[in-house]
């Protein structure tokens, strides 16, 4: 069994529209198994209870945005393991350091293709 056909993914937007193009990129390259999430604390409370290879999360988000989802995942011995990518239009070299102390996997900058977002993941999970 490949890779792409094991490899659990979550992806959280507060976006319908930017999680229909996180998901269709995620079609396109071949990965089948997702969930999606519209709010991190959601996100966080299905993670504990099922957690996944990785996760695809949005940076601004209302409530707890990428980074204080990305933190809580880190902090949680259930969960700390978990890949996890931010996406965000609009990377800031702060943003970028924090996300990278506190655990960052990788980062992909909207707008992305598909064949970009296969690079993304393939640094994170290896060959798909």
């Amino acid at each position: 069994m490949s890779l792409k056909n094991q490899l659990r993914v979550m992806v959280v937007d507060d976006m319908a529209t930017s999680r229909g193009l996180i998901t269709q990129s995620l079609d396109d390259i071949g990965i089948k198994n997702y969930v999606t999430e519209n709010d991190g604390h959601k996100a966080l409370a299905r993670l504990a209870g099922s957690p996944v290879h990785l996760v695809l999360s949005d940076f601004n988000m209302p409530g707890m945005d990428g980074l204080g989802l990305l933190k809580a995942v880190r902090s949680n011995p259930a969960t700390q393991r978990i890949g996890f990518i931010l996406v965000t239009g609009k990377p800031t070299p702060e943003m970028v350091a924090q996300a990278k102390q506190l655990g960052l996997n990788n980062m992909i900058k909207k707008p992305f293709t598909s064949a970009s977002m296969k690079a993304c993941l393939e640094s994170v999970v290896g060959r798909l």
